[in-house]
This record gives structure tokens, C-alpha cells and sequence, in this order.
């Protein structure tokens, strides 16, 4: 709210802000006014006003009840303004300027800036942050940024004054800052020293930066991916465990998301786990540790040979790693000689019968297959045999 009466009679001069952020308001709104010799001013504890008569900068006041002494009187200034149509050449405004502070101004870099990390190259960082400011030199700021305006909010300054700190967090990052890995509990540190760098630049406002807080300094994706996985690493203390880990969470999910192609590749993965353990076994008791360096040397160097690819494999192994044939001899096929899994009813190879599993009796009546071992037909009740 402001009030300036006007007329004949003298003038009461005071403002208030509604708002909350305005910085200056200038009184008369429209442009400058008559105001006359004795006029009543008033100024809070929170404000300054500035008394501009003819174009300059007369005086300053603080807060309380002033007095205006101008050449402006009621009578006298009609008389003399006839020449310039009742419009006196006497001319005069109040700039109110707010003297709070005005907190949580946000800055930010609207592109990315260049930054070259000495670990990973050139890459481009965006950042955020607040800062609070006060006015603390009013005639100095209205002449350098408010000029002929009738009121200056904190928008308008702030726009400014975020393009002023981006400029300098640029220069001051890389020449305090060697990589973007040691940023974590440096953000005090960074927030004070460029406080610090931008004291000058707002004070040739007649500005002053009381805080300045750096709330995010954020790199592209690509490289928070490269960090995270960095940090994955590190925190993997045995990196054989973690692979045998997702080997085994792979074929559960394969098993489980792809039917009986999932149950395929589980099984032949789970036929090579065998191998692996063997060969980790290998690599704590001095053999070569991985899978193909470990084949030939698992198991305290004892090998044996594949029964189907005759390639050598440890020992111990119940599965070959490379073929995926079982090695533990249960029964052979009496026609090809490969071994059998256990209740087979038939070679896998050449597909003779097993004697575990005995052709089917079928009956000579009805001509019906019937189980092995069976007296009676099932469909027609006559004996086989």
C-alpha cells in the first residue's frame, strides 16, 4: 500500500509492501511529481528512502518522521508552471528502497558448463542453489540498477545476479576442483569460497550476498552410471561369489520367464556350475582359477577325460563343463556304450532300449500295447505272453 497526497494541500509520503518483494518503489508511481516544501515522510526500520529533486539524488533518510524542503510551494509553484502549462518544471519523487533481507533466491545453470575431470575427461555438469541479498548501499543501487523505474522486484535482480554467480562457480570449480569424485562433503567448503569470489561483484550494486548454499552439482547420466558402477565394484569384496551369485539368479529367472526354453538353458547352466566350483577351488589351492584356465588342472591337478568329447576335465566333475555329458558312470547302452541317466528307457544316442526299460508286450489279440511285466491285456483281458 502507498499513500501520497497530492492536491493543494501538503503531502504524507509513505509505503508499504504488500508483496514482499519489491526492492525499490518509487513515489509518485507515475513519474515525478510537485512535492511541496513541508511534506511528511515517513520511513520504517525497515526501509530507506531517497529524496531525488531535479534529476539528482538529494538526500537520504533512515527510518522515522523527515520534513521535505523543496522549492516546490502551492501558490508560488501555479504561478511559475503557467509558462509550462500548470505543469511545474520543479520536479521530484521518493525512491523507497526495502532494506530486508530477501532469502531462498534460487540460481541455477540453464546449460550445462564444461568442466574437464582428471578422471574422466570432459564432461558437462548442471548446478543448483540458493543465496539471500540485502540492500545496504541504496543510492548506489537504484543508480546502477533501478535508473528511471517505478518499482524492481527480486525477479528481475535475481535473473541478473544468477547469470553473475554461474559465471563465477565456473572458474572457481575448475580451478579448486581436480574431479567430481571428491565432491561429496566438499559442498560447504565450495559454498563459502565462492561466496567469498562473488562479495565484489554484488557490491558494485550496492548488494550485499549474505549466504550463498550450493544445494546439487549433478554430471550427465552417462557418467553417474560410470560412478555407480565404480562404486559397485568397490563394494564387491569377492568378485568370484558375486559371479557365481547372478550365474545362478540368471537361470532361476531364465527358468522361470521362458517355459521349457528357460528349464533348457537353467539345466546347462546348471551343468557348468559343477566346473565352476571346481575351478574356484583350483584358484585357492594354486591352480589357475577361471573356468577354461581350470579344466585341465582342477582338483589338486587330477583329470579324467570326457567319455562323449574326450576332452580332459577334473576329476571330480559329475558334469562335463564343455559338452555337458554326465561323467558318473550309472549304466551303459549295451548297443553304443554311452552313458545312461539314471530310469533312462532308452539311449539318448542311438535310442536302443535300456534293460531297464523292456519293449512294451503287445497282445496278440487286440494288438494293444501293454507296461512291461504286465499278465493281462488292459483293453481285451486276454493273457499275454
Amino acid at each position: 500500500m502507498n499513500r501520497f497526497d497530492g492536491g493543494v494541500f501538503l503531502e504524507n509520503i509513505e509505503w508499504f509492501d504488500e508483496t514482499g518483494q519489491e526492492l525499490v518503489h518509487r513515489l509518485p508511481e507515475h513519474g515525478s511529481g510537485e512535492i511541496k516544501w513541508g511534506a511528511q515522510l515517513t520511513v520504517r526500520e525497515s526501509q530507506a528512502a531517497v529524496l531525488f529533486y531535479q534529476g539528482k539524488a538529494r538526500d537520504a533518510f533512515g527510518p522515522g518522521r523527515f520534513t521535505l524542503k523543496t522549492a516546490n510551494l502551492p501558490i508560488i509553484t501555479k504561478i511559475l508552471s503557467i509558462p509550462w502549462r500548470g505543469d511545474s518544471p520543479l520536479r521530484a519523487e521518493v525512491y523507497m528502497v526495502n532494506l530486508k533481507y530477501f532469502p531462498n533466491l534460487k540460481w541455477g545453470t540453464t546449460n550445462p558448463v564444461a568442466f574437464r575431470d582428471s578422471e574422466m575427461g570432459l564432461i558437462r555438469l548442471r548446478a543448483h542453489g540458493i543465496f539471500n541479498i540485502q540492500v545496504v548501499q541504496p543510492i548506489l543501487f537504484i543508480n546502477s540498477l533501478v535508473g528511471t523505474m517505478g518499482r524492481i522486484g527480486t525477479e528481475e535482480v535475481a535473473s541478473y545476479l544468477k547469470r553473475v554467480i554461474v559465471s563465477r562457480f565456473n572458474d572457481y570449480l575448475g580451478e579448486n576442483l581436480d574431479t567430481i569424485l571428491n565432491l561429496p562433503g566438499r559442498f560447504d567448503e565450495l559454498s563459502v569460497e565462492l561466496q567469498k569470489k562473488l562479495t565484489l561483484d554484488f557490491a558494485h550494486f550496492g548488494l550485499r550476498l549474505s549466504h550463498l548454499y550450493i544445494t546439487s552439482i549433478t554430471p550427465p547420466e552417462e557418467v553417474q552410471k560410470a560412478i555407480d558402477d565404480q562404486s559397485r565394484m568397490s563394494v564387491i569384496k569377492d568378485m568370484e561369489k558375486f559371479v557365481k551369485l547372478k550365474a545362478a539368479m540368471a537361470m532361476e529367472k531364465a527358468a522361470e520367464n521362458q517355459g521349457e526354453a528357460g528349464a533348457g538353458l537353467g539345466l546347462g547352466i546348471g551343468m557348468m556350475m559343477p566346473a565352476m566350483f571346481s575351478a574356484a577351488a583350483a584358484g585357492r589351492t594354486g591352480g589357475s582359477g577361471g573356468i577354461g584356465g581350470g579344466v585341465g588342472t582342477a582338483g589338486r591337478g587330477e583329470t579324467t577325460t570326457c567319455p562323449d568329447c574326450q576332452n580332459p576335465i577334473p576329476a571330480a566333475a559329475r558334469f562335463c563343463p564343455l559338452c555337458g555329458h554326465q561323467v558318473l558312470v550309472l549304466s551303459q547302452c549295451s548297443s553304443c556304450g554311452k552313458n545312461l541317466s539314471p530310469n533312462a528307457k532308452y539311449c539318448s544316442r542311438c535310442g536302443t532300449a535300456t534293460e531297464q526299460s523292456p519293449s512294451e508286450v503287445h497282445c496278440r489279440e487286440c494288438g494293444t500295447e501293454n507296461l512291461p511285466g504286465a499278465t493281462f491285456c488292459n483293453q481285451c483281458g486276454h493273457r499275454l505272453g
